[in-house]
């Protein structure tokens, strides 16, 4: 049975993951296992022994729908967002702020990875419906790498999830040296799924108490407020183009 939430795992909030994941142990009626934090994302989705995970809705919608069974998506609380939906946050160094959004898609642009959907499928939407393009991309493989390859020059331009920069803002010092100048559409947020053979509702039933149940700090930690299902409609949209104009990783 394999276990993992590496979506927003970090050092400062691994234990309260933990809590959230044996308290749906302790209410399924099974034993307490670690999740995994070595397998890579996608290595994990694809194993035929899924129990519980956290999946970005692009590659949900583009590679893993017919593998893997939804149970929720995550509701963090974002401003002026539905439950059960998230954003992205477009950053620059805080000198570059006021030239705003279309004069940074002349630079350089940093993105996770191309299967992100806040990192980049939310913001290539975003600057195609302003007709404006990203001139030169930056592969960094990670949100807080794109966030250093802003902060350090590297890159010029950034497109950080809303509840990563929340936690960015939290614990990741550069934080302070870049600003926000505008965000993306909302879409749904990051997904709890479990495997095909398996039934979602008691692990959703169990997962939706896990999280009310949380001790304070651990929720304060995350700021995960439950749960949220939608509809197919929700995940109804375009795969954005691949990134061109591609540097080397900083």
């Amino acid at each position: 049975m394999f276990a993992s939430l590496p979506m927003y795992d970090r050092p400062e909030n691994a234990a309260a993951h933990d809590a959230v994941w044996h308290g749906v142990c302790d209410r399924l009626d099974m034993p307490r296992t670690q999740l995994d934090r070595g397998t890579q994302y996608e290595d994990g989705w694809a194993r035929p022994d899924l129990f519980f995970g956290h999946i970005c809705n692009l590659p949900y919608r583009a590679k893993f729908c017919d593998r893997v069974t939804p149970i929720g998506c995550s509701d963090y609380g974002l401003q002026d967002t539905p439950a059960g939906y998230y954003h992205s946050l477009f950053v620059v160094r805080a000198e570059d702020a006021p030239r705003g959004l279309a004069p940074a898609t002349l630079g350089r642009f940093a993105y996770n990875d191309a299967l992100s959907h806040s990192g980049w499928g939310a913001p290539f939407a975003a600057v195609t419906s302003q007709g404006l393009r990203f001139h030169t991309t930056l592969c960094t493989g990670a949100h807080v790498d794109s966030l250093y390859a802003v902060a350090n020059g590297h890159a010029d331009l950034a497109a950080i999830d809303a509840v990563s920069w929340r936690m960015f803002e939290a614990w990741e010092p550069r934080a302070a040296d870049l600003r926000v100048i505008g965000r993306t559409r909302a879409s749904p947020g990051q997904m709890f799924v479990t495997g095909r053979d398996h039934d979602p509702a008691p692990i959703r039933a169990a997962l939706i108490d896990s999280i009310k149940t949380l001790a304070p700090h651990h929720a304060a930690t995350l700021g995960l407020r439950g749960i949220v299902q939608l509809s197919d409609a929700a995940f109804d949209m375009p795969l954005p183009d691949a990134p061109k104009g591609a540097l080397q990783s900083a």
